[in-house]
């Protein structure tokens, strides 16, 4: 035996100091490897649309309803399974509807005692595929010892219904009943998803991207591949000021201040006192503020003022950034200096183009990147309150720790936006500081440096890092943005709308050539034959035709729509996937209206479900990633009762 397995035989052997817990542990993995896999969750594109998120989240895309229907059948009816399914939705909100409801406290022990058996009956359901301490892990700690009393079946007790009949006579009679109907429905809600994948951007547009990071930092299991959207604000908790301005820029257009003030304790004054002085006699027409509902009209002249003025302090610090990493190609970005400031006119692409605004106060024709002396003030202060905001910080970390660019999981892979490509489907070279990476080295610098970027303690590197950041949000060859460019000067400036156009990489025109994807499989080193690619970031225009599911089913692409800015071009609300044990479903969802509906008229989420593929035989834990992971410990393990066998090792405490 080597000395370096003797040493991690000798590790080991702390945790199993017997050959009787050695072959205890081995058996435990081995049954555990013979339960059916998890169900896992796939969602992305979420936009900051905390509600409908989270009732996308407690329903589990439906594997809730699914999950009552096969337990209760038809022995319940249509609305009983609706009033159950909001129950375990919205406990707390439901519980309170019906106890304020119902006045006759008999009637109320009644609906207590038929409510408690049915919710067992559904976590027995769906904990039938774990072991007996995962569940255990998963229950609330107040009520974990009752519920696992309900949910274990107790051989030595005879009469087994006078037993548990007992246990919920005895919570309703002490005034327990709420608190532990609250308990079971949130821990069917964890047991329903074992694991919940975010396939990328959960900020922007949206106005609750930090109730979603809440919930996600909450969640007993998750992984997040990063969108362009988390990447900038990522960026921007780094310090990076092109990506400090570029969240700003997008909350302010989006109605959303809020977000960095109130959720964030961003303070905004100086970039609002610095806007009233210098923006409040321009003209601010193209930048309207696109807001919801909520949103306080009283705030529209100063917003767009703040929004002007962040969005010049952008396009300065984007051109600086140009100009310094000509490698990133992105020369075509430069057009502040293109502008002919007697003619009103802009050159772009050797076409000339009327402004629609020329009224710059802070621009000198002569030095247009050159930020004034106001403006390089206002974004240090507002790039010191994005690295000093602790939420914002916990949230970045979480999104550090949970997440990467992409992900192999269980034979998938889990990306945000693209591969990017040549016209022939051959892997693009992108230069990243001088040194040339493609496919899933590409993807692995630009994870490196993001990384780099946020913790490292050597300037030059940490530094590099935070650009590399920004890049990532908007570059030509980003993989988590795939396009030519980010229009975003052309938008605000030219009427012209050929100038708003981004052109998508290669990689979009080649999702049907299967030759393609299976050569994308195999960088990743994937199995072509049964493997699959889950795709974000480009809404699936279902009102055009398009499928979201492409050269049978080893492409899915599952942005549909969830953020409501999409959704009139796509004609739904989204897409999310579940795969389980039995196999692979795409769940297209309608547009939510609102929790409050859904609580009060016990209404769900319309959704449609397409079978993407159906396990011939049922996957186990064995099949899965966690399988593999466990078969090797089971490995060493039996190598530990070698060495105890042997007396290679001696047994501690015999």
């Amino acid at each position: 035996m080597e000395n370096q397995d003797l040493f991690y035989l000798k590790s080991l052997s702390k945790q199993f100091p017997t050959i009787a817990d050695a072959a205890t542990e081995i058996i435990n993995l081995q049954a555990i490897m013979s339960l059916p896999k998890g169900t896992e969750h796939f969602l992305t594109d979420i936009h900051g649309e905390a509600e409908q998120f989270q009732h996308v989240l407690k329903n589990g895309s439906g594997s809730v309803k699914r999950k009552i229907d096969e337990e209760f059948g038809n022995t319940l009816s249509a609305k009983d399974k609706r009033s159950l399914a909001t129950l375990i939705y919205y406990p707390k909100e439901k519980l309170e509807l019906i106890m304020a409801g119902e006045e006759d406290q008999e009637l109320l022990e009644d609906w207590f005692k038929i409510t408690i058996h049915r919710l067992v009956q559904i976590i027995k359901r769906v904990s039938s595929k774990y072991t007996r301490s995962k569940v255990r892990k998963a229950l609330p700690k107040d009520f974990s010892y009752v519920i696992e009393e309900l949910i274990t079946e107790k051989a030595e007790v005879h009469d087994k219904e006078l037993y548990y009949n007992e246990i919920i006579h005895t919570i309703i009679r002490i005034g327990s009943a709420p608190d532990c109907i609250i308990a079971l429905c949130n821990a069917i809600q964890n047991l329903v998803v074992d694991h919940l994948h975010i396939v990328g951007d959960i900020f922007d547009r949206g106005s609750g991207p930090h109730l979603i990071m809440d919930t996600l930092s909450d969640y007993h299991s998750v992984d997040i591949q990063w969108g362009n959207h988390d990447i900038v604000w990522m960026g921007a908790a780094s310090g990076q000021a092109a990506c400090v301005a570029t969240v700003i820029r997008l909350c302010a257009r989006y109605g959303n201040l809020d977000i960095l003030e109130e959720a964030y304790g961003i303070n905004l004054i100086p970039l609002a006192t610095f806007a009233l002085k210098n923006y409040e006699h321009t003209n601010c027409d193209v930048f309207k503020i696109k807001y919801g509902p909520e949103y306080d009209v009283k705030d529209l002249p100063l917003d767009m003022m703040m929004h002007k003025a962040i969005a010049i302090i952008q396009l300065k610090l984007e051109g600086k950034l140009a100009m310094k990493y000509p490698e990133f190609d992105m020369q075509d970005r430069l057009l502040l200096d293109n502008i002919n400031f007697e003619k009103g006119t802009v050159d772009i692409d050797g076409h000339e183009y009327v402004m629609r605004d020329m009224d710059f106060p802070t621009i000198d024709p002569a030095d247009p990147y050159r930020l004034t002396e106001e403006e390089a003030q206002v974004i240090e202060r507002l790039r010191q309150g994005f690295i000093h905001s602790e939420k914002l910080q916990r949230h970045v970390r979480f999104l550090f720790s949970k997440g990467s660019l992409y992900k192999v999981h269980n034979s998938n892979l889990l990306y945000h936006g693209c591969v990017p490509v040549e016209e022939d489907g051959s892997f693009k070279e992108v230069s990243i500081f001088g040194k040339k990476y493609s496919g899933k080295a590409l993807y692995d610098v630009l994870d490196n440096y993001a990384r780099k970027g946020y913790y490292s303690q050597n300037k030059e590197e940490r530094d590099k890092g935070r650009d590399i950041m920004w890049y990532i949000w908007t570059g030509p060859n980003s993989p988590v943005f795939g396009r030519n460019k980010m229009s975003t000067f052309e938008r605000y400036f030219v009427e012209e709308k050929e100038t708003h156009k981004e052109i998508k990489d290669y990689y979009y025109k080649l999702l049907d050539d299967e030759n393609f994807i299976n050569s994308i499989l195999r960088e990743f080193g994937l199995d072509e034959n049964s493997s699959h690619i889950i795709n974000g970031h480009v809404p699936v225009r279902i009102k055009k035709g398009e499928s979201p599911i492409k050269c049978g089913g080893k492409l899915l692409i599952i942005d549909g729509g969830f953020s409501k800015a999409y959704q009139g071009e796509t004609g739904i609300a989204g897409y999310t996937l579940v795969a389980n044990s039995h196999g692979m479903s795409l769940i297209a969802h309608k547009p939510f209206k609102s929790a409050e509906e859904a609580i009060h008229e016990e209404t769900d989420m319309v959704s449609n479900t397409i079978q993407v593929e159906l396990a011939a035989n049922r996957q186990m834990v064995s099949d899965t990633d966690d399988g593999g992971e466990l078969k090797q410990m089971i490995s060493y393990l039996e190598r530990l009762l070698d060495a105890y066998r042997d007396g290679t090792l001696i047994e501690k405490g015999v």
